[in-house]
């Protein structure tokens, strides 16, 4: 009987180490099929699980407390298991470096209780390599057993999307691989087992991380050149959104949008792939730029915001602005790596310390991470601009004399609606100074 066959019928066990915005789903969906033992060192994390308590929103309390999955924060657990999935974030360093170290502590971990006949899946995003040149070595060191003789690797990158309720796990192909064609069979059909839309067999494990890795830069450059083309947009005084619905009414338009880049997606998987370019010698030049342009956004809002200003007569130092939203994304808690931050301090800069409102943000992570307190939409009045952040639902309902409420009455109200959210003619017909890029 092999491994597949024992995860069905109850034999063995799955483990997912790391249960954050993409490794909890994944055991929520295992669950439903087989036995998971779900894995994190965050103890207050499994302790919301346990109370049915679901910090992530990705799929909702009701499901965290109908769930099977045995949520631990106990290292030991992880030997019950013989097939693991490691779900843990692959973020960078200040100088945009791979930061290896949650992948290299977990494979430490999980080598700690590794167990013979065991697979070991990777699900974070890497560059080429990492799976068998740095996370293997780990796994064997810490186990005492030998790669390929006592336990396998694979590698099936993540494509879940936070906040996305219609591209789940369930609905994605699932590129799966594996260190020989045995392994490949078992992790095809273990990911087949939640996987409705299929799986795509990479032909190495280096295949299906560089096919990861480049899936996100190729987003990365798209939206880089819709803000490099808002910019130049502005300039001309021509509106950008009205450009691109102008120009996707051709069959083969590539319909991107312009926006703050965040994330620990889009914003970082670039990087990862030309760390290694560089190891191999070779400088990136397309990537890089658009890195370049995406990362520099949040100071180019902040700098019209205050042109803007400036227009409408309204002293810069001490002006009083609202950012709404603070989230890398619409509908989702997640504020690492947003890029509304680096708005929020460069307006710092110009003597302007804003107020912060997100409803749907996870405001304990917010002041923890960037030591902001985020205030409640009462608090919005009486304001000389005000910056849509984030499309929001509750963003995105508000109605033009809803926000008119936000605003200092007898002077020229600075809207900036990063995301056109909002009708630009009603806006600029009521006398805003209405900006978007």
């Amino acid at each position: 009987m092999d491994l597949y066959e024992k995860l069905l019928e109850g034999k063995e066990k799955l483990s997912l180490v790391g249960l954050g915005y993409v490794g909890m789903p994944i055991a929520v969906a295992f669950a439903r099929k087989i036995k998971v033992v779900g894995f994190d060192l965050n103890e207050k994390k499994i302790g919301l699980y346990k109370s049915g308590i679901d910090p992530t929103n990705e799929v909702g309390n009701q499901a965290i407390k109908d769930t099977a999955v045995e949520f631990t924060a106990d290292p030991a657990k992880l030997r019950e298991a013989k097939f693991h999935i490691v779900a843990v974030p692959t973020p960078v360093n200040h100088d945009h470096t791979p930061d290896l170290s949650p992948v290299e502590g977990a494979s430490r971990i999980l080598g700690q209780n590794l167990s013979k006949g065991s697979v070991v899946v990777f699900e974070s995003t890497v560059y080429p390599g990492v799976t068998e040149e740095i996370c293997v070595p780990i796994l064997e060191k810490e186990s005492g057993l030998t790669c390929g003789v006592d336990f396998k690797v694979g590698y099936s990158p993540e494509r879940i999307n936070p906040g996305d309720k219609v591209h789940r796990l369930e609905t994605i192909v699932k590129i799966v691989s594996g260190m020989d064609e045995e392994t490949l069979d078992t992790v095809a059909e273990v990911y087949g087992l939640v996987v409705e839309a299929g799986v795509h067999r990479a032909q190495s494990i280096k295949v299906a991380e560089a096919a990861k890795v480049i899936e996100n830069s190729q987003r990365d450059i798209n939206i880089a050149f819709m803000n490099e083309l808002s910019i130049i947009f502005n300039k001309m005084e021509i509106d950008t959104k009205a450009v691109l619905e102008a120009a996707g009414t051709k069959w083969n338009f590539l319909k991107f949008s312009p926006g703050l880049v965040g994330g620990h997606c889009i914003g970082v998987d670039p990087y990862y792939l030309t760390y290694k370019a560089e190891e191999l010698g070779y400088h990136s030049q397309i990537i890089l730029s658009g890195r370049r342009i995406n990362d520099d956004m949040g100071k180019y809002v902040a700098e019209s915001l205050v042109k803007n200003l400036i227009k409408a007569d309204i002293h810069v130092k001490g002006a009083h602005v609202a950012i709404l939203g603070f989230t890398f994304k619409e509908n989702c808690p997640d504020t690492r790596n947003t890029k509304v931050i680096d708005i929020y301090r460069e307006l710092g800069e110009y003597g302007i310390t804003p107020m912060v409102v997100d409803p749907a943000a996870d405001a304990e992570e917010a002041e923890h991470l960037y030591g902001i307190t985020f205030e409640g939409m009462e608090a919005v009045k009486e304001m000389d601009a005000v910056v849509v952040a984030v499309a929001h639902e509750q963003f995105s309902a508000l109605k033009e004399k809803a926000i008119a409420g936000f605003f200092k009455q007898g002077q020229k109200k600075v809207l900036v609606d990063i995301k056109g959210i909002c009708c630009r003619k009603e806006f600029e017909d009521a006398g805003y100074l209405y900006w978007r890029l």
